[in-house]
C-alpha cells in the first residue's frame, strides 16, 4: 500500500522549534499549512514557498482548529504563552489540538521540555515525573492528555523531549541578547550561574530529528523520544565562542538569583522566573541513547557552523 503524503499543519511556526520545523519542511518540499496570529511576521521570516499557506487565526479558535486539522496528517504543537498565561491556556489549546486531531487521526507531534522532573538527573524516557513547579505540574498534564489520546486510538503521538533552544529565531529573553551582545560587542546576560556545564540543543537540529522519525511512522501510538543536543563546559565558556565567531571581546552580564526574589515582591513576571530558577541554578542532563538507537545518524551540527548560522540569522533580521 502506498503511503499516505503527508500534509502538515504548524502552531506555534513563528516561534523557536515551530520556525525551524517549518523550515525543514519547505527544505524537503512538504506542504506546510501555518496558522498565524501575525500575518506580517510570518511573511517576513518564511517569505513565499510554492508549498506553504498562511492562515491568520488563533489556535483557541477550536472550529478554525478543527477545520485545518481535517486533512491534516501532522499537528505540529509548538504553541507556548508566556509563563504567566500557561495556566488555563495550555490545556485548552492542547485539547483543542487533540480534538482537530482525532478527525484523521492525525500525529500530534509535541516538543518536549524537562519541567516535568524537578532536579532529577539524568532523565531518561523511563524516568517518573516529580514535577516541583507549577508550570512543571502543567507539563506533567500535557503530556498526560497526549498519552491518554494517543492510548484511546483518538490520534497517534510524537514527544520529543528537549533541553534549552538556541539558533535562528530563538528569541526569548534568556537567548538572543547572547547573539545581539555578541554581534555589538555588549555584554552577555544570563541568570543565576554561568560556570557549571549547560545542555543546550540547536533548533535545525531538533527539526531533522522531528522529520526523521515522522518519516520513520513509529509503531507505538504514543512515541516518547528524548534529544539531549550538546552539552557545552559552561554558559561562560559557550559565550566566549560565540563572541569570538563574532569578532568581539566577550563581555559576560550574570543576574544573581536573590534578584529574581527581590523583584519578585513587586513583578508577577519576575516571581514566575524565580519559580523556575533551579534550571540555570543546576547541570540537568537528558539521556537520549534512547533515540540514538532509532536514529544511529543523529542529526549534529558542529558548534562553530552553528553558531555562525545563528549569527548570521541575527544580522539579516
Amino acid at each position: 500500500m502506498a503511503q499516505q503524503p503527508f500534509r502538515f499543519l504548524i502552531l506555534g511556526g513563528t516561534g523557536s522549534i515551530g520556525y525551524a520545523f517549518a523550515q525543514e519542511l519547505l527544505r524537503q518540499h512538504e506542504p506546510v499549512t501555518l496558522l498565524v496570529r501575525n500575518r506580517q511576521k510570518a511573511e517576513k521570516l518564511f517569505g513565499s514557498h510554492p508549498t506553504l499557506q498562511l492562515v491568520t487565526g488563533d489556535a483557541q479558535d477550536a472550529a478554525l482548529l478543527r477545520k485545518l486539522g481535517a486533512t491534516a496528517t501532522h499537528i505540529f504543537h509548538g504553541i507556548n504563552y508566556p509563563y504567566a498565561q500557561w495556566k488555563g491556556h495550555m490545556e485548552a489549546v492542547t485539547q483543542n489540538i487533540l480534538e482537530a486531531a482525532e478527525q484523521n487521526k492525525a500525529t500530534v507531534l509535541f516538543p518536549g521540555n524537562i519541567y516535568n522532573f524537578g532536579l532529577a538527573t539524568p532523565i531518561t524516557e523511563d524516568t517518573p515525573a516529580v514535577p516541583t513547579t507549577r508550570k512543571g505540574a502543567i507539563r506533567e498534564r500535557l503530556e498526560q492528555m497526549l498519552r491518554q489520546a494517543a492510548e484511546a486510538g483518538k490520534c497517534r503521538v510524537i514527544n520529543l523531549r528537549m533541553p534549552d533552544f538556541w539558533g535562528p529565531n530563538v528569541m526569548n529573553e534568556g537567548i538572543a541578547p547572547i547573539f545581539t551582545g555578541a554581534l555589538r560587542g555588549k555584554p552577555m546576560p544570563w541568570l543565576y550561574r554561568n560556570d557549571i556545564p549547560h545542555q543546550l540543543v540547536y533548533t535545525p537540529d531538533a527539526a531533522r530529528v522531528f522529520y526523521e522519525l515522522v518519516k520513520l511512522q513509529p509503531a507505538a501510538p504514543y512515541a516518547l523520544y528524548n534529544f539531549a543536543g550538546e552539552v557545552v563546559p559552561s554558559i561562560k565558556a559557550w559565550q566566549t565562542q560565540i563572541a569570538k565567531e563574532a569578532g568581539t571581546a566577550p563581555k559576560h552580564k550574570l543576574f544573581p538569583g536573590w534578584l529574581f526574589t527581590l523583584m519578585g515582591l513587586f513583578s508577577p513576571n519576575m516571581r514566575e522566573i524565580t519559580e523556575m530558577g533551579y534550571l540555570w541554578d543546576n547541570t540537568l542532563l537528558l539521556n537520549d541513547d534512547k533515540l540514538r538507537h532509532t536514529l544511529p545518524r543523529l542529526p549534529h551540527t558542529p558548534m562553530p557552523q552553528a553558531i555562525q548560522e545563528t549569527l548570521a540569522w541575527h544580522k539579516q533580521h
